[in-house]
């Protein structure tokens, strides 16, 4: 993982110190704030890999952070909380993150978690190019650009890997264990709240009437299948 840079979002100035010590150890460059407003300015500055977000933060709600460096960025937030409530992860995910750790927590899966989110973010090599029209979708898998009515619809890079195993797979269902395993990793087959979250926000970027969509449909209980 050398070169990857974090920036740790967390008021606790010890956990803040202990996962900066950690992450060095495991090749990663690490900044540091400790303020909502330090954070936005530490990411516009340092433009890391991946962010790792407390939301219990002195003078911002972590959900204005997220929103404040999703105006201008794609970059994955990692949410940190104590905060353990379904409604908090889905509030987290609704406003732009990527996923959401509880504490306390394993480093190792922390680790994970942050090599998946950069993973998830990262180009990938295509065999040529790969284009998918549907309706007035058009998908580049092979630049990874999706249009739509000819103008182009900014993904995050979660909603882009969701996108692409659908779209890979069109025609076909994928069941929820197989695309949560496919997009976030294999220790994720129970966050099933993920996909309704993801789903939605792909519904309401890219399907002319989300609440009826022809091209992201739902079997429920089983899980999704994208049709062109």
């Amino acid at each position: 993982m050398t070169g990857n840079r974090v920036l740790v979002v967390d008021d606790d100035a010890g956990l803040a110190r202990a996962l900066a010590i950690n992450l060095r150890a495991h090749g990663w460059d690490v900044t540091t704030a400790a303020t909502g407003a330090a954070a936005l300015d530490a990411a516009a500055a340092t433009h890391p890999d991946v962010v790792l977000l407390d939301l219990g933060l002195p003078d911002l709600p972590g959900l204005d952070v997220i929103a404040g460096i999703r105006g201008w960025s794609h970059v994955p937030i990692v949410v940190l909380s104590a905060r353990q409530l379904g409604e908090d992860k889905v509030d987290a995910l609704d406003a732009g993150a990527d996923d959401y750790v509880t504490k306390p927590f394993a480093m190792n899966e922390l680790l994970a978690r942050l090599r998946a989110a950069v993973r998830r973010a990262a180009p990938v090599a295509q065999d040529g190019d790969a284009i998918v029209e549907a309706g007035q979708l058009r998908i580049d898998l092979a630049r990874r650009v999706v249009e739509r009515a000819g103008a182009e619809v900014r993904l995050s890079p979660t909603e882009w890997a969701m996108l692409e195993v659908l779209v890979r797979n069109r025609g076909r269902m994928v069941g929820r264990i197989q695309l949560l395993h496919e997009v976030w990793g294999p220790a994720y087959e129970s966050e099933t709240h993920y996909l309704r979250v993801y789903s939605a926000q792909l519904r309401r970027k890219l399907e002319a009437d989300p609440a009826h969509p022809r091209h992201i449909l739902t079997h429920p209980g089983a899980g999704y299948r994208f049709e062109v």
